[in-house]
């Protein structure tokens, strides 16, 4: 799969494990889609995909920088080009991994995703 594919598959697979994670909390559908709509912007995923980094494979670090490296073919609305394309190598990342199977390792990232997002 391409990266934009791999990119495409990730923004629904982390959109996906973030809503679970906060309705395990035990949160509303209301207040977890608010609080879902901060962790899944651009900027807290450029934030995260800096975070993660060094904690991940050569071969994590090279889907993340082949989702980065994309030419976008859309304007980012409410995030800096350069948070838009680090968040499309997170996406990549998260959509290479749910494509391959590799669920537990998944999970791991976005354990270390999300403990270090300021809620």
């Amino acid at each position: 799969m391409n990266a934009a594919s791999l990119a495409y598959l990730g923004d629904a697979v982390f959109e996906l494990w973030t809503r679970k994670h906060l309705l395990s909390q035990g949160l509303p559908a209301h207040k977890a889609h608010k609080k879902a709509k901060t962790i899944v912007s651009a900027t807290a995923q450029a934030d995260m995909y800096h975070r993660i980094y060094e904690s991940l494979t050569p071969e994590e670090q090279t889907i993340l920088r082949r989702g980065r490296n994309l030419h976008p073919t859309t304007r980012a609305k409410n995030a800096e080009t350069t948070d838009y394309r680090h968040a499309t190598g997170l996406e990549a990342l998260f959509g290479y991994l749910y494509q391959s199977g590799e669920i537990a390792r998944m999970e791991e990232i976005f354990t270390l995703c999300i403990n270090d997002t300021k809620e």
